[in-house]
C-alpha cells in the first residue's frame, strides 16, 4: 500500500447528511475515496492517470444527464 500524503478530508460543499465520501492525497499523486459514514468500509484507490481523467471528466460535464 502506497504511503498517503494526508488525512482523510470531505469537500466543503458536502452535505451535511452525512452522505458523503471522504478523500485523502496519495504521495503518488492518486487518490483513495471512502464512505464517510464508515471509516472502515472499503477504499477505492485511484492512480494518478486515472484520477486526473476522472476530474476531467467531472470538469468538461462528461456525467450530466442530457
Amino acid at each position: 500500500m502506497q504511503a498517503n500524503q494526508s488525512g482523510w478530508f470531505k469537500s466543503s460543499s458536502s452535505a451535511q447528511n452525512g452522505d458523503c465520501a471522504e478523500a485523502r492525497r496519495r504521495a503518488d499523486g492518486g487518490m483513495d475515496l471512502r464512505d464517510s459514514k464508515d471509516a472502515g468500509s472499503p477504499v477505492l484507490t485511484f492512480d494518478r492517470s486515472d484520477w486526473a481523467a476522472f476530474t476531467t471528466a467531472v470538469k468538461d460535464g462528461s456525467f450530466e444527464s442530457r
